[in-house]
């Protein structure tokens, strides 16, 4: 009788175990719903299939989470990716991801990822390319618009050391990935001449996390994965929590995110478990979460704990402090006031004295980390330099942006955010709060302070000073007002012969800042990063070069400096791309690609465009080569008055946009003839009498153009239009 009682008690016992183990899955997935596949939990809101309890209900929140598990072994999302690992804390999914190849003698494999509403992890993820001569090139979408990415390797002879371990451009490097990154593409391509190797003929290229691969120069033979693991980071629909429609259950809250559409949801303080099925309370006196001097002292309240004292003591609770007899009270409350007036005067004077040493140390300490030190002995071999340049406190700075309020900012890039500030004096000035400055960055940051405060010219930004003494430095510039030219070209919707002199200006401005920094500062500057988007206009419309932290100062007894390449898709020069060697042409190059973007009103790469016209400098060149100018000018933008100059800039663009370096014209031969051409009366063209009746002919005569551009081209009838379709065909057989 005894042993069956016994019996019944056990199997009562292994019941209610089960109990809770169901208990514990349902916190995790929908009732009847699979929990796991290979091993690997699928937490709800994802989920496989339909509920067994209840078979018109899908086991997913919506089809973006929907899995399949093939096999009980491989868990599968979006039609062939492998699933590794699911967090709902972290909203982050680990994925297998196929590396994209490029061999000689083999097919290229280039791998794509139709992502959803799901992202590419920023601070997960890093894309790299391994090989010699290898370049990794990575697309997707950014918002409403395509992003491209990528880098190059290099490799230099059979004895030719790598730094295994490293992506540092030589065999292996590494780029990262963009912000709210979607549907990628993967490429990899050689780059070099001659395409077989030592080390290999192929180029690998892959998004991973940054702790999944490290390199060897092995792997330039003989990769060792076909696929590698990255991070998608997840959100939850496509409306923000302000719709009042969200998944969050019990005891949890909506989060509206920054970098991507939806929300997500999380636990409440003090609550654990999965948010979108409801969380349950944290004990935590049960899980050593809390701060009471025992257990015994600890009591569970809903999403939080208290401190008590047992029955008859009184005091705190609490680590280190500890409960007392209430007789005791009186000593307790004497000692505490003893040691209180004992210890008060000095503690004070104590006190003053560490914080303001503390304060002095800070300082101190932010200013060498800055680059301080190298910062004051470069601009002290600078006279006029350290004159203009003024050292501004953090207080200064603080005020004038009302404590860095976000509603000033007036934009950022990849070294920082840049705030509109007030001066005391009323002068307005825009304020860049750079990243934190490490050692790879502190060169950068000094890089672009020495170059700007050497510099005084009216179409270059002016730097006005620096604050050093913080943890982020701070550069003080004048104040631009009207944005940037790549702003005022893709904003205008309607363009005229007005529209053209302006743009005509902007570029002999931009031309000439150039050609003072090539020519005239006191050490030749190469920009390396010339493009609209760093180009200003003030409140005329003057045009104002800005952005130097590529820059780099030429020694006076060199032509070119070898670096790592630098620069924006679309306006790299490709002979700086191909040689690592940057000279004042590659600014010519990237300017003429300016020049075109002024002309056409159109952006130098686009994967909205059809392939042949991508890149709008060889689109360009091919409307040229073929006399079909008109058919890439921006609609409206050329009349009879301007016909000729709009060809001149033309002919000037394609002259700097020569393969060949030393074939491109100097950025002050630049700026001269952009100033001729607006000077009507110096311009070559009419200045010279023998060719006065060659340009009546070609502009006025028999020359007929239709100013329109339908969908694909415009037409133009141009019978003795002969002799500027010649000169456009030296301008281009020169750069062969």
């Amino acid at each position: 009788m005894e042993e069956l009682q016994l019996r019944q008690v056990l199997e009562f016992a292994l019941a209610l175990a089960m109990v809770v183990v169901a208990a514990a899955d349902q916190l995790q997935t929908l009732p009847g719903c699979t929990s796991t596949c290979g091993g690997i939990e699928i937490p709800y809101p994802f989920g496989v299939g339909n509920s067994s309890t209840h078979p018109q209900q899908p086991c997913y929140l919506e089809p973006n989470f929907k899995l399949v598990c093939k096999n009980d072994s491989n868990l599968i999302w979006a039609v062939n990716i492998q699933v590794l690992s699911i967090n709902v804390t972290t909203h982050q999914m680990d994925a297998s991801f196929w590396v994209a190849r490029f061999c000689n003698d083999s097919n290229d494999n280039l791998p794509s990822m139709q992502t959803g509403t799901f992202s590419i992890s920023r601070t997960e993820n890093k894309f790299r390319t391994v090989g010699c001569d290898g370049l990794g090139y990575l697309t997707g979408s950014y918002d409403n618009d395509t992003f491209a990415t990528g880098c190059v390797t290099q490799c230099d002879g059979e004895e030719f050391k790598f730094d295994n371990g490293k992506c540092s451009g030589v065999g292996c490097c590494q780029v990262d990935i963009p912000p709210r990154m979607r549907n990628i593409n993967i490429s990899a391509f050689n780059i070099g001449s001659n395409f077989t190797h030592h080390w290999g003929n192929c180029s690998y290229s892959f998004v991973a996390k940054q702790d999944s691969y490290e390199f060897s120069s092995a792997h330039l033979q003989s990769f060792p994965d076909e696929t590698l693991p990255l991070v998608l980071d997840w959100t939850v629909g496509e409306r923000n929590c302000s719709s009042g429609e969200h998944a969050c259950k019990e005891h949890s809250h909506c989060n509206d995110t920054d970098t991507d559409i939806g929300y997500r949801c999380t636990c409440d303080h003090g609550y654990q478990g999965n948010p979108y099925l409801g969380c349950t309370d944290v004990d935590e006196c049960k899980t050593d979460k809390h701060t009471c001097i025992s257990e015994q002292h600890c009591r569970n309240t809903d999403g939080s704990y208290i401190c008590v004292c047992p029955k008859g003591q009184s005091g705190n609770a609490t680590e280190g402090e500890g409960c007392y007899h209430k007789n005791a009270v009186t000593k307790v409350v004497i000692g505490v006031a003893t040691g209180i007036v004992t210890l008060f005067v000095g503690t004070v004077s104590l006190y003053l004295i560490y914080q303001k040493r503390k304060l002095n140390k800070l300082r101190e300490k932010y200013f060498k980390q800055n680059g301080g030190s190298i910062l004051l002995q470069q601009l002290s071999t600078r006279e006029n330099s350290s004159q203009m340049t003024q050292i501004f406190t953090e207080e200064q700075l603080k005020k004038a942006t009302n404590n860095f309020d976000e509603s000033l900012i007036i934009g950022s890039g990849g070294f920082g955010t840049v705030f509109k500030g007030f001066l005391e004096n009323n002068r307005i000035v825009a304020i860049k709060k750079s990243k934190i400055v490490d050692e790879s960055q502190k060169e950068q940051f000094i890089n672009e302070v020495i170059v700007l405060s050497q510099i005084n010219h009216r179409n270059v930004v002016k730097l006005l000073g620096c604050c050093l003494e913080r943890e982020v430095p701070l550069l003080v510039y004048e104040f631009v007002e009207n944005g940037t030219v790549f702003d005022f070209l893709h904003t205008q919707k309607k363009v005229n012969s007005e529209t053209w002199k302006t743009r005509m200006r902007i570029a002999a401005e931009a031309a000439g800042a150039l050609s003072y920094l090539h020519s005239a500062a006191s050490v030749p500057i190469i920009h390396r990063d010339v493009k609209t988007a760093n180009i200003l206009l003030d409140n005329t419309y003057t045009a104002k070069v800005s952005d130097f932290g590529a820059s780099r100062l030429v020694p006076l007894d060199q032509t070119e400096i070898a670096t790592m390449v630098q620069g924006t898709f679309g306006y790299l020069d490709p002979e700086y791309l191909r040689t690592s060697q940057l000279t004042e042409k590659s600014d010519v190059y990237s300017f003429g690609v300016v020049l075109v973007e002024l002309l056409t009103g159109e952006k130098p790469h686009s994967f909205g465009r059809p392939e042949e016209k991508r890149s709008l400098s060889n689109h360009f060149l091919s409307c040229l080569k073929e006399d079909r100018l008109f058919d890439i000018l921006q609609v409206g933008i050329v009349n009879e008055e301007n016909e000729k100059e709009i060809i001149e800039v033309a002919i000037l663009a394609a002259r700097c946009l020569r393969l060949n370096g030393e074939e491109r014209p100097s950025m002050k031969e630049v700026a001269t003839e952009l100033d001729a051409i607006r000077q009507s009366e110096n311009h070559p063209w009419i200045h010279r009498d023998q060719n006065l009746e060659e340009t009546q002919y070609l502009l006025n005569g028999s020359s007929s153009i239709i100013y329109e551009r339908g969908e694909d081209s415009c037409s133009h009838h141009n019978t003795g239009y002969d002799s500027i379709r010649d000169r456009i065909l030296i301008a281009l057989d020169n750069g062969r």
